[in-house]
């Protein structure tokens, strides 16, 4: 399986006992759909390799308690801790009206309310605390937040993403 085909499902933060449970921060607004999972990918170098679940339950709020098949004391734990975990695209859950995920709008146009064509979307940074739109027009980056407060409408017939930004946020960029 490569990394392209499948999306980030969260890190092993911690191990949870001596028979090798281990702690994984999940990266999703709705981690009960991932308690009862069979396997999932964990990234192991360069390489996703399978790893088959004996047992898996929620832990508080976006923490996941796994018992791995193979993973059976504290030495093994240690082996993964700081390990991300990947789950196949196809297990996503659809989503409609304007939520979408971040590697699906890769490539949408931008189309603001009043400067009509912004650009293409060529990735998201989600690095800081505003998650923005990384977008290209003419050569030029622009920064646009994701903010529902600015997102019109998902058209994804049409691979476009509209949007009203604040005036003089689209300025600094193409004048």
């Amino acid at each position: 399986m490569r990394k392209e085909d499948c999306f980030y499902l969260g890190k092993v933060v911690s191990k949870y006992s001596f028979k090798g449970e281990v702690l994984i921060k999940l990266d999703t607004d709705n981690p009960e759909i991932y308690e009862n999972m069979e396997s999932v990918f964990v990234s192991l170098g360069n390489n996703l390799v399978p790893f088959f679940i004996h047992r898996c339950r929620l832990h508080k709020s976006n923490l996941l308690r796994i018992d791995f098949e193979d993973v059976k004391d504290e030495s093994a734990a240690d082996k993964i801790i700081g390990s991300e975990l990947y789950l196949p695209l196809t297990m996503l859950p659809p989503l409609e009206g304007n939520k979408f995920y971040f590697h699906e709008v890769i490539g949408f146009t931008l189309m603001d309310k009043v400067y009509g064509d912004i650009g293409i979307i060529k990735g998201i940074n989600d690095n800081a605390s505003q998650e923005l739109f990384e977008v290209e027009k003419d050569g030029k980056e622009l920064l646009i937040p994701i903010s529902d407060d600015f997102i019109k409408k998902v058209d994804r017939k049409n691979r476009i993403i509209h949007i009203e930004t604040p005036e003089g946020l689209v300025d600094l960029y193409l004048n």
